[in-house]
């Protein structure tokens, strides 16, 4: 740049003087734009810079001196933005803007920029070539001076390349790369100076011909870079575009086409003759060039006939492109592309390839139809990114050419369509192909007809929707069908349709699927219907919002759901502004489905209410008292994507009012007054933003859990986001309007809007300092993005001691929170030297920095560690500052160019060498690790820490079991500060080796090979994986800067390091180093990974063939099994390479040669080789398979079907083949010795076939050749064999074959016992039959209609099931062949069957049998799915044996079938009569089942007790009893507590019901486990109920229902949300059980369940509207109020001595003082206002201020007293106000003081005893005091001060309190 811009020309680039405002504005534009790092930015600035030099600048005014000035600072601002070219073409457009006054001016500026560049000693620099590429691109000018300079350039480039042939070895890709993109660049856009050089009379061009010659050695593989020969090859083909005539072009392009030649092989272009010899035979040659051809070259050259042949040349590429496309796996995208591209020109050329032959060029005869839709389909399943959307918009375009091919020719019947059709309705549903294929037939056989050929769509349909990866296709099936309907419906009809007519004819066959859709339990089909169908559907037919609708019933949660999904979409759609109206059923609705307890209820309703059809639209008083009333109550959910979308629906709802109210505001000021209706909506709109920020800064408190503060910041955000100035680089989408300050003016100028005061800095600076990193950084974000820059002085001083007191704590999440909070600080402040001058570092006139104070800290640190290791672990850990130096440097713009010059990254690497050096010896044992190689062992390193211990400590250094305090503190400080350097070494190699940094310095090789070496002892010698895997994170961000550096030194230093790991793999150890946390699989990683994203792909192929020769070496003579050897080492670090994310696709091309060596190593003798194989080979299957269908990794499926697999793998088609015949024929063998054979690799091959998906198999040799062993492994020995063989081969099996092979299978089973058989061949026949009817009636409900035959071949076996077939698991597995088709069975045979099986049930086995227990469990489903024979078995319950009985109990606990419906009752029955004898007899096991059973049956519907009252009294004193004495295990004692609920539902002992609650209240607690909480919950709603209403007589009565009411409490509190949920139906059950409730809904069947916190306010005023006298209730309430000693926590010493690395969690984490305090106060000032009711509340109330008043009034007197004491912020504070409890009892001490203010109020006894105005000032002055320092406490405690300081007629300052 030095050549280019002149010295006066600096950094600022200011105007010269004298120059007009407008120009220095402009200047600073510029500047600024220079400055800005964000592309974002620099673009905004540039284009605010064009407007005003085009509006603003008078240029023809302009001395030349200032025009000259202003185009060099444009022309350099190009040079610097040389890698963004939107950015070089707006800034193009200003010089032409100005060529416009002065063109000489602006030529020959960029004229002297070219020539400094193209005739300099360094034009072939990579920089420079990117000037030129620049200048060719996107510079007019540029391309006027560079076509005068042409040949000099072209003669720079031909020298570039000779040189480059030169150095082979030592190659510089990106300057290979960029050479090649200048040589495309000069092609393209200067073709009239190329032309003659190539095509004109010269007979050779040699700088031309050089040129091409390494063009064509590039392609052939002399660059390892794909990039690189792609574009290659596009420069080519654009070369030979230059040609001046079409025949000489097809004449080049034919000559580049003749890959078949021998080698060296001279190719011809124009007068140019090159000879070419292929380096590397990868294909990637062929794909370049014809990539390229079909890319760059002009159709006239590809599609016109080549004399003599009348073909041409796009004729002639499609062998080519058919061979590229079944070429390696590596290049299938790419090689795809080329076959789409390959279409594209076809469809273009068409015209001129039919003059080319009469034949229809696609017909049935043709050579290409058959070709081409093989192709499509052999690849419409890749697993490759990218493929499926290539093969979509290949198929689409091979049916429009054959569609225009057959109108020209004038095919009739399009026989290709039916037969696709055909095809594809055959595949089975999972096969996503079968959805892409009917969306492209659809346009061309009309929906009628696909629908008519695949009724089973919709069934599909759902299914897919169930399936992530399905889902878009099949939507985008059924969204065209029902398009296509419309049409087809409209076209049909003589007169026009309503659209009501319209959405009848929809509904017959669609209505049923949608609604099944939305209203069903999986959350994925509703939500992929909601995405994707509903929007779609209501567009193209709108009537449907009313059939769908009527099809719902809205008191049940999913048809809740529904209703809302439909509501919320038709109103987007709908431009109604008026879709609610108070009191409406539309209205009452929303707000059953906004207090719901399903969260995607509530959800789709808040949805409803954010989302509108237009964005200026203010939300109705009706929608913002709902969303008031929404958003306190859903502040924490447990959910993450409920909190998501609650953020992205607020930020719509709030955008919506702030557009609304800005265009009000905006409004007015052009009428200089708004009107009061204005005025009314502007208020309204700001309010509520003002309430909802201040409501977040509420709940901000340390008392919230981790839900809430999670939501009020997401929420903060949204406002901050929405209603504040602040423009985000980052964000292309959502930035506040421009003028939006008008607004942000208007509503501070009433006070509100306060969002940036200091107290609201205070509350986010103490979210720095929680335990969860996501509400640390949220915190911090929203401080640096949006607060005012700089933080007050007071604030700077206390975020910097509380940073540096955390940057010294030994606990990780600690010094990450001092790290964070000097990262704010350093972003928010402008000086910060008063701060460290102060600090715990030894003051230091030459610290002028942050990055420098942290730098003496780690210095300090590391010498307190040098000396007292154990010291330093627990008072001055380094990881803090490392951290924190990284956080600093790293992540603050600009402080890495300000700070680090060479002498301060010598110093860190120094100081991070030795830091490295002293902890990797503390693990070691002794400072001297050079000569270690290996990290020691855990016991090694536990021994040196110990020792070193007892050394520092001075005793002997004791071992124990457990690792001590000290231990552990020692260990922590090790492995965090290693984790922490690595990554910080990383991320600093990485940016300073960034040439957009601007660093001062450039890092030198010995540098790099310093920090090489930190990185590999880190990696090697230290065991722990938190440690090594934090460290290659860094490390492979280091790889990645080093290899693309221009230093082929630089570049070594990664490849030498891989080298050297290899060589150390293959040498002997003494210990052990892959298993478990390994480092040296993990260095091969993180070199290949950076290398794969420099595309270094040498270097992978390096280590796989090293790795694979390594590990298929052969075994010493004598090895250790506790040592590793070379062999395991390889394996090992083989499936990490696997594993790695990094490497993407690259090394599936090497999946199935390590597949063969995993399976071949399974037979090795050493177990770790047997082990390492397996776990690669479970890798492999997981890479090369890809995700299973929708996300679940339990499925027994992948996505690939057999053709597909082997397509992308050929080679492992053979071997896998191998393995299976030589297993089944050593299974068929005649020696009993080979039939015992083991096959270690047979059931992992079986795995992975059994995965494939059964799909777009055609009929092939070779895998019809898989067939048959599978077949005869059925007879396999080994169970899990048969049964993995049987499922692999419903996957290899042809679709079309399944029903033949069903009969066929059938056929060869025994007809009698009488006829020789196997066992085991016949177990695993019907195990193949199982599998396969299983598929097909998966696949295919209506199968069963088509399988007559077979069901009578299997009727005629019923011997299998019979005494007579010994081995019970053949009887059991014809059994479930059976109940697979038992509706197509006839009458006889299955009465015939139940007797025989009734008689079995008869029968005591002789001896136990494998397989019995899983057939009488068989046989006990079978007969109860028999309406007319579950009485006759349930009735002998007591009579069966116990394994009996436990089958009959787990099939009622099941409770599958419509058997078990209609049986309900009578089973119910059943149950209670034999509960005592069970409860006095039987085992624990049979006990807990039967329970189980019981509460199943009857909480499934049927609640009759039949039992009398003395039964039941008897059975629940059993139940009890075991209870209270805690018998059996938590499981059993929750089966008994919901049964003894049951029982006690209808019981009138009070006795039971007290001693039943009494156990409730024991296992309610949190310390119990959760099983036992869930029991309680579930024990509340089957006899809560009726308890809980005053309808009960006498008040003994009454306190039980009190206690059960707190029982529910605590519940609705629990830990577990499925608690909270089963507590939440209980209290919506008991509310809707009340007469006001009736009342309420008295059409309605019942309301839905109401969300959890809506249920806490529900019971609440459950027990004040009945029991408000009781004296129970005042003890209830308080006994929920948290704690009110404030003044114990304001005198303790906030300065905590260390007390451990880890802290004990609360008993209940979700528990939340503050909001449950808020839900009392209104309860507790409803109970005082009812003090004259009643004579007993008031006397309890007096009895409550008289114990009571001493201890608030004396807390309170301590607030007021610390509040005068704290006269500015300290540390002490901060201390404060991020302790959970301090927040917690002042809650408490504020809901009690405002309470007993109440009571002063309304009791003449106690107003004598303190005045109440004086309570409600001191009350009013302490809220205001921590209202304004952070700490935000609940607006209704101000709201309620302030009312009864209005009653009291005293005057108050609001001071800005609402």
């Amino acid at each position: 740049m030095d050549l280019i811009i002149t010295p006066d020309l600096g950094d600022d680039a200011l105007p010269p003087a004298g120059v007009s405002n407008d120009l220095k504005l402009l200047f600073k534009k510029l500047t600024e734009c220079r400055r800005s790092v964000p592309k974002r930015c620099k673009e905004r600035l540039v284009e605010e810079a064009f407007k005003i030099l085009k509006e603003r600048v008078q240029l023809l005014s302009l001395e030349k001196s200032h025009l000259l000035s202003l185009v060099r600072l444009l022309v350099a601002m190009q040079m610097e933005a040389v890698n963004t070219s939107s950015l070089c073409r707006k800034l193009d457009q200003m010089i032409q803007l100005i060529g416009e006054v002065s063109s000489d001016i602006t030529f020959e500026e960029v004229q002297r920029c070219i020539n400094a560049v193209i005739h300099s000693d360094q034009v072939t620099s990579t920089k420079n070539l990117q000037y030129v590429s620049m200048f060719l691109e996107c510079s007019s000018l540029g391309q006027r001076v560079l076509r005068q300079d042409c040949h000099h350039l072209l003669s720079k480039v031909s020298e570039l390349f000779l040189s480059s042939r030169e150095e082979d070895e030592l190659r510089n890709e990106a300057l290979c790369y960029q050479a090649v993109k200048v040589c495309l660049q000069i092609f393209q856009s200067l073709p009239g100076e190329v032309s003659p050089m190539v095509f004109g009379p010269e007979t050779t061009n040699s700088v031309m011909a050089n040129i091409l010659g390494f063009l064509m050695d590039v392609i052939l593989g002399w660059s390892a870079n794909k990039d690189t020969r792609l574009l290659a090859g596009t420069a080519v083909a654009m070369l030979i575009n230059t040609a001046p005539e079409d025949d000489l072009g097809r004449t080049a392009a034919w000559c580049v086409l003749q890959f078949s030649r021998p080698e060296p092989w001279r190719m011809t272009v124009g007068g140019l003759q090159v000879l070419c010899r292929c380096r590397v035979k990868d294909g990637l040659e062929k794909l370049a060039l014809i990539r390229g051809l079909l890319t760059a070259c002009r159709k006239d050259i590809l599609a016109h006939g080549l004399y003599p042949s009348r073909t041409c040349l796009l004729l002639d590429m499609f062998p080519v492109v058919s061979a590229v496309c079944d070429d390696s796996l590596d290049n299938l995208y790419y090689a795809f592309q080329v076959f789409s591209l390959w279409l594209k020109c076809l469809k273009v050329c068409l015209p001129s390839v039919w003059k080319l032959s009469s034949a229809p060029l696609l017909g049935p005869d043709s050579g290409l139809q058959c070709p081409v839709i093989d192709i499509i389909w052999n690849n419409a399943e890749s697993p490759i990114e990218g493929i499926t959307e290539s093969v979509r918009s290949a198929l689409c375009l091979f049916l429009e050419i054959y569609e225009s091919d057959c109108q020209h020719h004038g095919v009739i019947g399009r026989p290709l369509y039916w037969e696709l059709l055909h095809r594809v309705t055959k595949l089975p549903w999972e096969t996503k192909a079968k959805y892409m294929f009917l969306c492209a037939l659809l346009p061309y056989l009309g929906a009628a007809v696909v629908l008519k050929h695949y009724s089973e769509f919709p069934d599909h349909l759902l299914k897919c929707l169930s399936t992530n990866q399905l889902s878009p296709w099949a939507s985008e099936v059924y969204v065209s069908l029902i398009q296509d309907q419309r049409k087809e419906m409209c076209k049909k009809q003589s007169a026009p349709s309503s659209e009501l007519e319209l959405a009848g004819q929809w509904s017959q066959c669609w209505r049923e699927t949608l609604l099944e859709a939305l209203t069903s339990d999986v959350k994925l089909l509703q939500t992929n219907t909601v995405s994707h169908l509903l929007p779609e559907t209501l567009q193209t037919f709108p009537s449907a919002f009313m059939v769908l609708l009527d099809g719902l019933d809205n008191t049940s949660q999913r048809d809740l759901k529904a209703w809302t999904c439909i509501m919320s979409t038709q109103r987007i759609i709908c431009e109604d502004s008026s879709w609610i109206s108070e009191g409406s059923y539309v209205y009452k609705t929303l707000q059953n489905a906004l207090t719901s307890l399903d969260d995607g209820v509530r959800l789709a309703a808040l949805n409803m209410l954010c989302c509108g059809s237009k964005s200026k639209e203010m939300p109705s008083a009706l929608e913002l008292s709902a969303m008031r009333n929404f958003i306190p109550l859903n502040l924490n959910s447990e959910a993450p994507a409920f909190r998501q979308q609650l953020y992205a629906s607020m930020k719509k709802f709030l955008c919506r009012v702030r557009d609304t109210c800005l265009a009000t505001v905006l409004r007015g000021n052009s009428r200089t007054a708004l009107a009061q209706e204005d005025e009314n909506i502007l208020c309204q709109g700001v309010e509520f933003v003002d309430w909802l920020a201040e409501l977040a800064f509420v709940y901000l408190n340390p008392g919230s859990n981790y839900q809430r503060k999670k939501t009020v910041l997401l929420l903060l955000s949204a406002v901050l986001e929405t209603c504040t100035d602040t423009w985000s680089p980052d964000k292309k989408k959502g930035q506040p309007p421009a003028n939006i300050s008008a607004l942000i003016t208007w509503a501070r100028s009433r006070g509100i809007w306060d969002f940036f005061s200091k107290s609201k800095q205070l509350a986010l600076i103490s979210c720095m300092e929680d335990m969860t990193d996501e509400i640390r950084e949220l915190s911090a974000e929203l401080l640096i993005q949006y607060f005012p820059k700089p933080f007050p002085d007071e604030l700077i001083s206390l975020v910097f001691g509380r940073g540096e007191m955390f940057l010294y704590s030994p606990r990780a999440q600690e010094a990450q929170i001092g790290a964070l909070m000097l990262k704010v600080l350093l972003q928010k402040s402008v000086d910060l030297s008063q701060p460290w001058l102060n600090s715990r570092v030894s003051r230091d006139a030459n610290i002028t920095s942050l990055c420098q104070y942290l730098l003496q800290v780690m210095e300090q640190q590391y010498l307190t560690a040098k000396t007292d290791m154990l010291g330093a672990s627990q008072k001055a850990p380094m990881h803090g500052a490392v951290t924190a130096l990284q956080r600093c440097l790293l992540e603050v713009p600009g402080v890495l160019q300000k700070e680090m010059d060479a002498g301060t990254f010598r110093k860190t690497l120094g100081l991070i060498e030795n830091i490295t050096a002293l902890i990797l010896g503390v693990l070691y044992g002794e400072q001297d690790t050079e000569s270690k190689e290996v990290p020691p062992s855990y016991c090694e390193m536990g021994k040196a820490i110990t020792s070193m211990i007892g050394q520092q400590a001075g005793s002997d250094g004791e071992e124990f079991i457990l690792l001590s305090e000290e231990h552990s503190l020692v260990l922590t400080c090790c492995w965090v500060s290693l984790k922490e350097i690595g990554t910080f070494l990383g991320s600093l190699v990485e940016r300073l080796s960034n040439p957009a940094q601007s660093v001062h310095h450039p890092l030198t090789a010995g540098d790099l090979r310093k920090v090489s070496k930190v990185f590999k002892d880190i990696i090697l010698k230290c065991r722990h994986w938190g440690a090594v895997e934090g460290c290659c994170r860094g490390f492979t961000k280091f790889c990645s800067a080093l290899l693309v550096s221009e230093d082929p030194e630089v570049q070594d230093i990664p490849v030498q390091l891989l080298k050297e790991g290899l060589k150390l793999l293959q040498s002997s150890r003494a210990t052990s180093v892959t298993r478990r946390a390994a480092g040296l699989p993990m260095l091969f990683l993180c070199v290949l990974s950076a290398a794969e994203s420099s595309r270094r792909t040498s270097l992978l192929s390096l280590s796989v063939s090293t790795l694979l020769e390594v590990a298929n070496s052969p075994l010493p003579d004598s090895w250790d099994q506790t040592v590793d050897l070379p062999q395991v080492c390889a394996v090992h670090s083989l499936n990490t390479l696997v594993r790695g994310s990094g490497l993407g696709v690259a090394i599936l091309k090497y999946c199935p040669e390590m597949a063969i060596l995993a399976l071949t190593l399974l037979s090795s003798p050493c177990w770790a080789v047997r082990n390492a194989a397996l776990q690669l080979y479970s890798s492999l299957c997981t890479r090369m398979l890809g995700h299973s269908p929708g996300g679940d990794h339990n499925s027994t499926q992948c996505g690939m079907c057999p053709l597909a697999f082997f397509t992308h793998y050929p080679c492992l088609l053979p071997f896998l083949l191998n393995e299976l015949k030589n297993a089944a024929a050593d299974v068929h063998s005649s020696s009993k010795r080979r039939r015992l054979c083991v096959h270690p690799s047979l059931y992992p091959v079986l795995v992975l076939l059994a995965k494939l998906q059964p799909g777009l198999q055609t009929e092939s040799r070779e895998l019809s050749e898989a067939v048959t062993p599978l077949l005869q492994l059925s007879s396999s020995p080994v169970y899990a064999v048969r049964v993995m063989a049987s499922k692999a081969l419903v996957a290899l099996m042809p679709c079309s074959k399944y029903l033949d092979f069903l009969l066929k299978l059938l056929k060869e089973l025994p007809s009698s016992r009488e006829e020789p058989f196997s066992h085991n061949h016949l177990h695993g026949q019907l195990l193949q039959i199982r599998a396969i009817i299983t598929h097909v009636l998966l696949s295919d409900k209506a199968a069963l209609n088509s399988l007559h035959r077979f069901v009578e071949v299997l009727e005629s076996r019923l011997w299998l099931v019979t005494r007579g077939q010994q081995c019970d698991m053949i009887r059991g597995m014809y059994l479930e062949l059976v109940r697979l088709v038992r509706t197509s069975c006839s009458k006889g045979f299955l009465h015939q069957l139940c007797a025989l099986l009734n008689s079995e049930l008869h029968i005591l086995p002789h001896c136990l049998q494998i397989g019995s227990d899983s057939f009488f469990q068989a046989v006990v489903a079978f007969l109860c799915e028999d309406p007319c024979l579950i009485s006759t078995v349930w009735q002998k319950f007591s009579s069966w044996r116990a394994s009996l009985k436990l089958s009959l109990l787990r099939w009622a606990t099941e409770g599958r079938g419509s058997s078990m419906t209609s049986f309900q009752h009578p089973l119910g029955k059943t149950l209670q009569v034999n509960l005592k004898e069970v409860l006095q007899n039987e085992d624990a096991e049979v006990k807990g089942v039967y329970l189980k059973a019981l509460v199943s049956v009857m909480a499934g519907g049927f609640d009759g007790l039949v039992l009398e009252e003395a039964a039941i009294q008897e059975c629940a004193e059993l139940l009890l009893s075991s209870l209270e004495v805690s018998h059996g295990e938590s499981m059993y004692c929750s089966h008994a507590l919901c049964a003894a609920s049951l029982l006690l539902s209808r019981s009138l002992d009070y006795k039971l019901l007290l001693r039943w609650c009494s156990i409730l209240e024991t296992a309610m607690v949190p310390e119990a486990v959760e099983t036992l909480r869930m029991a309680c919950a579930d024990s509340l709603c089957l006899a809560g109920v009726p308890l809980v209403h005053k309808d009960q007589k006498g008040a003994h009565k009454l306190e039980l229902s009190i206690r059960l009411i707190n029982v529910g409490l605590c519940l609705l509190q629990d830990q577990s949300e499925q608690v909270r949920v089963k507590a939440a139906i209980f209290v919506s059950k008991a509310w809707n059980s009340t007469p006001a409730a009736s009342t309420a809904a008295h059409k309605q069947k019942s309301s839905p369940s109401a969300h959890v916190n809506q249920s806490v306010l529900l019971l609440l005023g459950l027990l004040l509207e009945g029991y408000w006298d009781h004296p129970r209730t005042l003890e209830v309430l308080l006994h929920h109020l948290p704690e009110s000693h404030v003044s114990s926590h304001l005198q303790k010493d906030k300065e905590a001595i260390f007390s451990g690395l880890y802290e004990r969690d609360n008993a209940n984490i979700y528990a939340e003082p503050l909001a449950i305090a808020e839900c009392l106060l209104p309860c507790l000032l409803q109970l005082a206002l009812k003090y004259h009711q009643s004579s007993t509340l008031a006397q309890r109330l007096d009895l409550w201020v008289n114990s009571n008043l001493t201890q608030v009034l004396e807390n309170l007197a301590d607030c007021k007293n610390f509040v005068s004491g704290l006269q500015s912020l300290q540390s002490s504070w901060m201390s404060f106000l991020s302790d959970p409890l301090l927040h917690s009892n002042l809650c408490g001490l504020f809901t009690r003081a405002i309470f007993l203010n109440q009571l002063l109020t309304v009791s003449t006894e106690s107003q004598t005893l303190y005045d109440g105005t004086t309570l409600s000032k001191d009350l009013l002055d302490v809220y205001r005091w921590f209202h304004g320092n952070g700490c935000f406490l609940p607006q209704i405690f101000a709201d309620v001060v302030l009312s009864l300081l209005r009653k009291s007629n005293t005057q108050v300052v609001q001071d800005g309190l609402s």
